[in-house]
């Protein structure tokens, strides 16, 4: 058990007022902003409402895609079987598809890259179809991973609390977080009644924006090789071949795709969608000296648009947070520089902090923070002592970093994925005294002690 022993304050916490930007004005209703090491919320507005987030759906089908690759579920030179309906799908060019057909061979590699590049419809069902056995058991498979990455409450399970079974009614009523109901994004309507079984033909799917940055998070986390297909700007399709098709990428921050004026040099990922009920959507990702952010723009007016206001949250993002050292390395810790040791050959141990604490902090809130000492109680006497034999490194407590500044700290997950702590330990090895001298000085403790009790009934006699 650790005990609460001291408190340290740095600059007796400076107050948020920085002269920089405190607060991001956004022209979209609906847009967050999360550093994507820690998951902290670094700005959100309307962040909690379920929205029709169009083929960013496609996040979780990429998620299980390389989750099944990592898994040795499936292989990148598999071969997908297509069918009749896909085939057809597939050459419906008012939706985002590459061609396919029943008696050609397509690897999962191939169909993968046109799903993350060119948001491939026909393809992603396909895969879902692979993977699962049918896209009706992976739309299970992604409500499922969705809770266990922690997207939210599924709208199903938050209508079934008011008695409303129906899909549309709940998302009017803005209740829960998320809801999957195909691999691609596409609202069940232009399925043309081939729906995933267990859901209703008339039925979209539902992410917030905050469920959505949630699913960008872990999959450039857990699948960071996500980021090798989705920055590629532009690919060939079946190049050779009759059905060569040219895969622009939908994501036009990307430098190399049409429209060089939106391009940011930080962008990497991650993936766009739009359909008439969601607008245009966009969960971005980008990285820059060695910090990556993760964004989500949802009911934008344009493609231009989307990605103009991504740029500018990006912005504000850089500008405002970065890895800053709040303590450093071995930090010796004011006010308990040693802690007393008995039966040793010496009577005190140095200690100190192992590691430097850096952290995601605002620029005109470096210095709000402040740690406290918590020692491990089992390793102390009565009086606060280390019992010898104590080796050098030894762990004797932790150091806990607390925030004290106004800024607002919040998390994806409600706190941060790892607890600020950092360990204290023992500078040197002091070896245990040898029963010899433990015997004369237990002597003269009791000497000493008798001593004191004599003086202290004598002064009561004066």
């Amino acid at each position: 058990m650790w005990s609460l022993i001291f408190m340290f304050s740095i600059a007796s916490v400076f107050s948020f007022t920085g002269t920089g930007e405190a607060s991001f004005e956004a022209s979209v209703d609906t847009v967050i902003l999360v550093d994507g090491e820690t998951g902290r919320i670094l700005h959100q507005q309307n962040v909690d409402n379920p929205m029709p987030p169009a083929s960013m759906t496609k996040m979780m089908s990429e998620y299980l895609i390389l989750e099944a690759i990592n898994n040795g579920d499936i292989s990148w030179e598999d071969t997908v079987p297509i069918n009749d309906y896909l085939a057809e799908l597939s050459h419906d060019r008012s939706l985002s598809n590459v061609p396919l057909n029943v008696d050609e061979e397509y690897s999962v590699l191939d169909l993968y890259e046109s799903v993350a590049i060119y948001s491939a419809n026909a393809s992603a069902m396909a895969l879902a179809e692979l993977i699962a056995g049918s896209e009706g058991e992976f739309v299970k498979m992604m409500n499922a991973k969705g809770e266990e990455l922690g997207l939210g409450t599924l709208l199903r399970d938050a209508g079934e609390e008011y008695g409303m079974d129906n899909l549309a009614e709940i998302f009017e009523a803005e209740l829960g977080d998320f809801q999957f109901v195909n691999s691609t994004g596409l609202p069940n309507r232009l399925l043309e009644g081939n729906h995933p079984e267990g859901t209703g033909e008339t039925e979209d799917n539902y992410m917030s924006a905050k469920a959505a940055a949630t699913l960008g998070y872990h999959l450039v986390n857990d699948y960071p090789e996500v980021l090798d297909t989705a920055g590629i700007a532009e690919k060939t399709f079946r190049e050779g071949t009759a059905d060569e098709i040219v895969m622009q990428n939908w994501n036009w921050m990307l430098e190399g795709t049409q429209y060089s004026d939106l391009d940011y040099e930080y962008v990497d990922g991650l993936k766009t969608g739009f359909t008439d009920g969601a607008g245009y959507t966009f969960t971005g990702t980008a990285e820059k000296e060695d910090q990556r952010l993760i964004t989500v723009v949802m009911k934008a007016d344009s493609e231009g648009h989307r990605f103009n206001e991504t740029k500018k949250l990006m912005e504000w993002g850089f500008n405002n947070f970065s890895i800053q050292e709040v303590f450093p390395e071995n930090m010796t810790l004011d006010g308990y520089e040693s802690l007393p040791v008995t039966k040793g050959q010496k009577d005190q141990v140095e200690i100190v902090s192992t590691e430097a604490v850096s952290l995601l902090t605002h620029k005109d809130d470096e210095e709000a923070y402040s740690y406290t000492v918590e020692l491990d109680e089992e390793q102390l006497n009565e009086d606060g002592e280390l019992e010898a034999p104590i080796e050098e490194g030894q762990v004797v407590g932790q150091l806990v970093i607390n925030y004290n500044g106004e800024q607002e700290e919040e998390y994806l997950f409600g706190e941060e994925l790892e607890a600020r702590t950092v360990d204290i330990v023992a500078t040197e090895e002091v070896e245990r005294s040898g029963w010899f001298t433990l015997m004369f000085k237990g002597i003269g403790d009791f000497f000493s002690g008798l001593w004191t009790s004599v003086v202290d009934t004598v002064k009561g006699w004066l």
